[in-house]
């Protein structure tokens, strides 16, 4: 499994705008934005009766896991269920396909059939919801703008309009209404391999920012 290195900046208008001009000229933006140039994420978080993902975010616990369904752009025909591991400030992720019979299917609680799931990711999520309670706690929506640049296969992506579905689990419909989670935030997200090179290093450079452990789940679980 490799780990990845991953910064956060809250960031202002005026630099994302410079930022993109920037990462317009030394890399490409994410093929899956079209025209745009940004998509639409909806995940929908897991977390066990006393918030277990949660609170370890909180106390910056050094060793933690979160699992998550997500798609794009309201198009139900491209579902993934990831698990997000942190350890030591480094992260990686680990992704099942899902169909959008499954998701519902999960949400509503009809889980048996994930124990013969050839994915061993559903298994082991069957066995968390079976041993630690875990279920749907939140809906999260944002707008990312991605851009991508192959050495180092650095990720470059700006989350703004983080909307939050309170305790809505209607993880399908795109009908389901989100609000703003609490003051508009726009967030700088940087990950890389083994290096990150000079030229990205220049181009998201932003003066008076400094890294922080900002989480859009956190966010949306702890508004209002």
């Amino acid at each position: 499994m490799i780990y990845r290195n991953e910064i956060k900046h809250m960031i202002s208008p005026g630099d994302k705008a410079a930022i993109c001009a920037n990462m317009r000229v030394v890399a490409q933006l994410d093929p899956h934005t079209g025209s745009s140039g940004k998509y639409l994420i909806r995940s929908l978080y897991f977390d066990s009766p006393s918030d277990r993902a949660l609170r370890e975010k909180i106390d910056g616990v050094n060793e933690r896991e979160k699992f998550r369904i997500r798609y794009y752009n309201n198009d139900t025909s491209f579902i993934k269920l990831e698990k997000k591991v942190k350890r030591n400030g480094l992260g990686y992720k680990v992704t099942a396909p899902l169909s959008a019979e499954e998701a519902q299917r999960i949400v509503d609680g009809d889980l048996q059939w994930m124990v013969t799931s050839e994915r061993g990711l559903i298994v082991e999520l069957y066995s968390k919801m079976k041993s630690q309670l875990l279920r749907p706690r939140t809906i999260v929506d944002y707008d990312r703008t991605p851009f991508i640049y192959g050495p180092g296969n650095v990720r470059v992506t700006i989350d703004e309009n983080i909307r939050t579905g309170l305790s809505c689990v209607d993880f399908l419909n795109p009908e389901c209404v989100t609000v703003p989670a609490g003051e508009p935030v726009i967030i700088l997200e940087v990950k890389w391999d083994e290096y990150l090179p000079s030229a990205i290093r220049r181009a998201v450079q932003v003066k008076g920012r400094r890294s922080s452990a900002f989480s859009k789940y956190q966010i949306c679980r702890t508004y209002g």
